[in-house]
């Protein structure tokens, strides 16, 4: 008789989870795949025209950050600032590539010895990269953001 009933709790027990309705079910199937994804990875770098997409990921990441610098020396091989005191220092421009491709700068790092030197460098960073775009990042086949941090090297000599 004590089997009986240990066998009847033991299949009442296990028997838990068929009780569960299908959207439950999905919802945990669901979660669980949340879960799993790395959600601080991307599956695909933005890229500019000149970069391939069927590289690895690793080669898109610095095709993208070459091509970011390269542009960012032809919008300012054009102009040329008078200073009246040497600067060799690093300004930290942070932005994030948006689900549709525009480049949108979040933040420039204060550098007050910069702004004292070239003023309106800051400015003149926005301004200048307000319009570019790019092919925007994906995971699992969808756009996504990414933020990027870009070193600029001010060197110059008096």
């Amino acid at each position: 008789m004590q089997r009986c009933w240990f066998l009847s709790i033991l299949l009442i027990l296990t028997s838990c989870a068929y009780f569960s309705t299908k959207e439950e079910q999905t919802k945990r199937a669901v979660n669980a795949e949340l879960m799993a994804i790395d959600w601080n990875d991307v599956d695909q770098f933005p890229l500019f025209g000149e970069c391939d997409e069927m590289a690895q990921k690793a080669e898109q990441r610095n095709c993208f950050e070459r091509q970011m610098l390269k542009r960012f020396v032809e919008a300012f091989s054009d102009t040329v600032y008078e200073v009246d005191q040497e600067i060799k220092d690093t300004l930290f421009v942070d932005f994030e590539v948006d689900e549709d491709g525009f480049i949108n700068i979040i933040e420039i790092e204060d550098n007050n010895r910069i702004e004292e030197v070239v003023p309106g460098f800051r400015d003149e960073i926005r301004t200048r990269f307000k319009d570019l775009t790019v092919i925007p990042a994906h995971k699992r086949g969808i756009n996504v953001k990414i933020k990027f941090r870009l070193p600029i090297v001010l060197d110059t000599e008096k």
